[in-house]
């Protein structure tokens, strides 16, 4: 496949993109360098914009059929987790009887269509397989000190030093939460490399203890009305995006992309970087984060001049997976005649028409099927 007369971030030329078996194998500014290779789908893009597909570094995929569920600001998770499981027993109840199979496959539909393309599932290890999204799993899930049954022991177990630890750290605004983390501080014997999600009441001196934290600012002010203070724990530690499942928070990433930059902490280029670059670093993903020869062919496509961290899912032309379109949008016109697309799915986001891998529309029934009270944030076609 080639995508000719595309733009890069940084670069003022129009790129000409070869994809092969699922890598990018060259990248040009010289069309004609291209035109000589036989047997290849051009897909002509007008300007459009490619970005590394996003890299999620925190959600629970198969959390994502609950709507938000809270009754007030909580001083910290454990506050949260004891009011809901009382107040909105009957809601998680009834999301807990959708069959697993049927929530991840929502999960992993959640992160394709809006542009993610490897995400980190944060929890049990889950059967997902990797025709959607990739699925990073490769680490010890701790859920958090609370709530993870003999943490320090799974923590320090001397069998255990490769893989990071990824586990829920300082979630909170009080002492409790502030305390915790220097109780995982003083615990970690053997210093692992621990990866802190969410690091509410993180400061910078403690956040030099962690190999990186993980920011989901979306679901921390629903929760808890305040955030990490990522532009002071980034000079101590890395900082990668994370969106929490919608227990927590919005389906729409564009609305978390709009609260991080509205903190005011970060910039765009920080927060895309905080996307591609830097997780791919944190989780040894070396094949992807960037657009660059050799790289898998994991990319995000947007419409040439669109604010794409406020036009997502809206603004997406294409999500490609190892060099597999996954997500299509429906004007572009001359894409639909690629082979296999008239299979796709059409849904409607926010009043765009957009063709998705097939499935969706038999998972949306077969959800609503087991609880049709379920929040669907797109029409069918």
């Amino acid at each position: 496949m080639i995508l000719h007369d595309v733009s890069l971030k940084g670069s003022a030329e129009r790129k000409h993109i070869h994809i092969k078996k699922g890598i990018i194998r060259t990248i040009t500014t010289r069309r004609e360098m291209l035109d000589q290779l036989q047997d290849e789908e051009r897909l002509e893009l007008d300007g459009a914009l490619v970005l590394p597909g996003f890299i999620n570094s925190h959600d629970h995929l198969d959390f994502n059929l609950f709507p938000q569920l809270g009754n007030r600001v909580y001083a910290n998770y454990t506050e949260w987790g004891r009011d809901i499981h009382i107040v909105n027993a009957g809601i998680v109840a009834a999301v807990q009887k959708i069959p697993l199979p049927l929530r991840i496959q929502w999960g992993l539909y959640k992160n394709l269509l809006n542009g993610f393309t490897t995400v980190v599932n944060h929890g049990e290890y889950l059967q997902t397989g990797d025709e959607l999204v990739n699925v990073f799993q490769d680490c010890y899930s701790l859920h958090s000190p609370a709530f993870e049954k003999k943490w320090t022991l799974k923590l320090n177990h001397p069998l255990r030093n490769r893989k990071p630890f990824v586990m829920h750290i300082g979630e909170g605004t009080d002492e409790a939460a502030v305390s915790e983390i220097n109780t995982v501080i003083r615990s970690n014997f053997f210093t692992r490399r621990i990866i802190a999600v969410h690091g509410v009441a993180m400061d910078k001196e403690k956040a030099a203890s962690f190999a990186a934290i993980v920011w989901c600012p979306a679901s921390n002010y629903f929760l808890l009305g305040k955030t990490a203070p990522v532009d002071l724990l980034q000079q101590a530690a890395k900082i990668v995006f994370g969106t929490d499942s919608t227990l927590t928070s919005s389906w729409y990433a564009g609305e978390h992309f709009k609260r991080a930059i509205g903190t005011g902490m970060v910039k765009e280029e920080e927060l895309l970087d905080m996307l591609t670059v830097t997780p791919a670093r944190v989780w040894g993903l070396d094949d992807r984060g960037r657009v660059e020869e050799g790289m898998r062919a994991d990319l995000l496509i947007m419409e040439n001049g669109s604010k794409f961290f406020r036009e997502i899912p809206a603004g997406i032309v294409i999500v490609m997976n190892g060099g597999e379109i996954k997500v299509l949008a429906e004007n572009m016109q001359q894409l639909l005649q690629l082979p296999g697309i008239a299979d796709f799915d059409r849904i409607v986001i926010k009043g765009r028409t957009m063709l998705v891998k097939p499935g969706i529309i038999k998972l949306v029934k077969e959800i609503l099927s087991f609880y049709p009270a379920a929040i669907i944030p797109f029409e069918i076609a």
